[in-house]
């Protein structure tokens, strides 16, 4: 009798185990695409199952996916969309200054550069995660986009490849991986001119680059402060390790010559009041977000870090405000001009 009890006792045990094995593949698998952790589980307080709420969020669309692509839809980052926002917006201010006065952005190209924003960032996590056929077809697709710009744009978007291929192993070797970034992440205030105007004028598409790369200085090493410990701890290193408690002396440093930047933009294209007015408002966010930045919580590292899509938006507002203004000026120095003849 005991054996037989003992025998059931075994399969039991053994049926547990494989699904508990099963569970925690699942698990892994989750993990590794970006499912965060379920911290306090509570019981539901009624019967049946509840309805979801509507929502058209990033995360909402993910889950609202089948369940065979969600994994791949967060190892994407498709759920947190803020790093593709940070990589398209400097695309959105090139074109923005490249337009003639008087002119919005070319929409064709800002929706082309958007598109390849998704594809190029999901490509980059997809490197940063693991090196597989996923990439290859993502960067496929990204070069679609990129045939769709003239033979400059094209040499220029094919030379940024290998800094999103061995932007990854920055973190390995170095404690500036967010120079690394900036450099990448930034390519697109090159590409966006070229693309409009055929080639780059190094006098507007330079300093636009280079404040695009004091900008992800700042919003990197304060997103980097979250993940400081862990990194430490694998041995991964960071500006956030690196600057320590000297981070906000660092970042109002770079947040300077950010500014100082943008002003040569304004000045080599001709900008008008709309854009130093929204240059100001830049610097308003900018001291804002480092003087109230709290290095030692992680929450308010990550609100300071999503913040500055807004930072990004302002700076496209005042280009296109700036660039509209323009036409304002042209036709009152015109209207001068005649009224001088006439007389």
């Amino acid at each position: 009798m005991l054996g037989v009890r003992g025998a059931g006792l075994a399969r039991s045990l053994r049926v547990m185990t494989q699904a508990w094995l099963q569970d925690s593949g699942a698990l892994a698998l989750a993990r590794a695409a970006g499912t965060p952790r379920a911290r306090h589980w509570q019981p539901s307080a009624g019967q049946g199952p509840r309805r979801r709420r509507l929502s058209l969020s990033a995360a909402a669309v993910v889950n609202s996916a089948p369940r065979p692509l969600q994994p791949y839809l967060r190892l994407m980052r498709l759920d947190k969309p803020i790093g593709t926002w940070l990589l398209y917006l400097p695309c959105t201010w090139s074109i923005g200054l490249a337009a003639e006065p008087g002119c919005f952005p070319d929409w064709y190209m800002l929706s082309l550069f958007g598109t390849g924003a998704v594809l190029m960032r999901g490509a980059g996590c997809t490197i940063n995660d693991m090196w597989d056929r996923d990439y290859d077809k993502k960067l496929t697709l990204a070069l679609g986009v990129l045939l769709c710009l003239n033979d400059y744009s094209i040499a220029l978007g094919a030379a940024s490849l290998l800094l999103v291929i061995i932007y990854p192993l920055m973190k390995r070797i170095t404690y500036w991986p967010q120079l690394a970034l900036g450099l990448t992440f930034n390519w697109g205030a090159l590409l966006g001119w070229s693309a409009i105007k055929g080639s780059c004028d190094p006098s507007v598409c330079l300093p636009l680059y280079f404040s695009g790369i004091m900008w992800t200085l700042i919003y990197d090493t304060i997103y980097a402060h979250q993940d400081k410990r862990d990194d430490a701890l694998i041995g991964l290193k960071s500006t956030a390790l690196r600057f320590r408690e000297n981070t906000k002396r660092w970042l109002s440093g770079f947040g300077v010559a950010m500014l100082g930047a943008l002003s040569l933009v304004g000045v080599n294209s001709a900008q008008t009041v709309p854009y130093y007015t929204a240059l100001a408002a830049v610097g308003a966010h900018l001291a804002h977000q480092i003087y109230t930045l709290d290095i030692h919580r992680p929450e308010d590292c990550w609100d300071k870090f999503t913040s500055n899509r807004t930072l990004g938006l302002i700076v496209l507002l005042g280009i296109v405000l700036g660039n509209l203004w323009k036409e304002k000026k042209t036709d009152e120095a015109k209207e001068s001009m005649d009224s001088r003849i006439e007389n």
